[in-house]
C-alpha cells in the first residue's frame, strides 16, 4: 500500500464501534481465535492429531481428540490456559494493548473490561508474555543503544535516595535497558541488564545480530570490541555533540526509548525491576509491528500466545 499521509495513517484501523460489531458475543470471539490458531481446521494441541470432533454441549471443552481422547479448547497450551475470563474480553484486551502506543494500564483494563484489577494485571502480563521476541538474528544494519529507567532521585524520600540529603541527577539508582533495532525490518530487541558489565552489552549484540552485520552505536566503550569479532562497527560521539555521521546514528533507538519513557511516565508511572523486561518486550513488539493493519496486528499477538504459558505463581514469585 502506498503511503500518502504522515505517520502511520496509511494503515487500516478498527474503531471501538467496529470491534464491538465484529465480536458481539463469545462465539464470534472464539471463532476468530480458532481461525488464527487453526486456519486449516482444529487439531489436538497434545498429540497434533486432526481427527477431532466438536463437543455439542461445549463441556468440559469444545473439542475432543479421537486419538488421545483428550478434550481441548483454543485456550489450551496458550497464555489463556485456565483463565475464566471470557474470550471476548481477551480479544478486547489484545486490541487495547495493540492500539495504545504508550501501553494500557491494568486499571484501564479493569474499568473497560469490568474485571478485577488483579485479573487485569495478570491478563496484561500474559499478553506481554505473548509479545516477547522469539529470538533469531537481525541481519542489519542495526542500531544499539542503552537507556535508564527509574524515578528522579529528588522525587524520592530522603531515606531511599542513593545519597541521603542530595537529589543526584543522572542514571544513579535507575535500571539499564539495552536495545538493538534492525533498520531494514524495524524489529527491536531489548534486555534489562546489569549496569557497567561490558561483556553483557557486547554479548547482547552478538546474541541478536547476524555475524558480519553493520552495527551503529554511540561512543560507549562496551561496543569498541565489536570490530574485533567480525562486526562492521561505526560510532557517533554524543559527548562531543556529534549525533549523525553519514549513516552512523542511533536515532531509531532514541525514538523508541522516547516512546518507552512516555509510557513509563504517562501510563504506568513505574516499572518494577522484576517486570521491566516484560514492559520493554511489549513496547518493542508493538513498535516493530506498527506497519500492520490493526486486525493483522491483533492476529499476530494472538498467534504468539500459542505455546507460551505464564502462571500467577511464576509472575509473583
Amino acid at each position: 500500500m502506498v503511503q500518502n499521509a504522515p505517520g502511520r495513517a496509511h494503515r487500516e484501523g478498527i474503531s471501538m464501534i467496529e470491534l464491538a460489531d465484529m465480536f458481539p458475543d463469545e462465539d464470534t470471539a472464539r471463532a476468530w481465535l480458532e481461525g488464527v490458531r487453526w486456519p486449516d481446521g482444529a487439531s489436538c494441541p497434545d498429540c497434533g492429531s486432526r481427527s477431532v470432533s466438536a463437543v455439542s454441549s461445549g463441556k468440559p471443552m469444545p473439542w475432543r481428540c479421537r486419538d488421545c481422547r483428550r478434550h481441548f479448547s483454543v485456550r489450551t497450551g496458550t497464555v489463556m490456559a485456565h483463565s475464566r475470563i471470557p474470550l471476548r474480553k481477551w480479544v478486547w484486551a489484545v486490541y487495547l494493548s495493540a492500539t495504545n502506543l504508550k501501553g494500557v494500564s491494568s486499571m484501564k483494563l479493569h474499568r473497560d473490561l469490568k474485571i478485577s484489577q488483579k485479573s487485569a494485571w495478570f491478563m496484561a502480563h500474559r499478553i506481554r508474555e505473548a509479545m516477547a521476541s522469539d529470538g533469531g538474528f537481525l541481519s542489519g544494519p542495526v542500531e544499539v543503544d542503552e537507556t535508564y529507567i527509574g524515578g528522579r532521585e529528588k522525587n524520592k524520600p530522603l531515606s531511599q535516595r542513593r545519597r541521603p540529603g542530595r537529589a543526584k541527577r543522572g542514571p544513579a539508582g535507575k535500571a539499564m535497558v539495552v536495545g538493538v533495532k534492525d533498520r531494514g525490518t524495524g524489529e527491536i530487541r531489548t534486555r534489562a541488564i546489569e549496569r557497567g558489565i561490558t561483556g553483557k552489552l557486547r554479548g547482547f549484540v552478538e546474541e541478536h545480530t547476524e555475524p558480519g552485520a553493520t552495527v551503529y552505536s554511540d561512543e560507549a566503550r562496551a561496543y569498541v570490541g565489536l570490530r574485533y569479532i567480525g562486526y562492521q562497527h561505526k560510532a557517533v560521539h554524543h559527548a562531543a555533540g556529534q549525533y549523525v555521521d553519514e549513516q552512523a546514528h542511533v536515532n531509531g533507538m532514541e525514538s523508541f526509548w522516547a516512546m518507552l519513557k512516555r509510557g513509563y511516565h504517562g501510563t504506568f508511572h513505574h516499572f518494577s525491576a522484576k517486570h521491566l523486561q516484560r514492559y520493554a518486550d511489549e513496547f518493542a513488539t508493538r513498535q516493530g509491528l506498527r506497519e500492520l493493519d490493526t486486525i493483522d496486528l491483533m492476529a499476530t499477538i494472538a498467534a504468539r500466545m500459542i505455546g507460551r504459558r505464564l502462571t500467577y505463581a511464576q509472575l509473583t514469585n
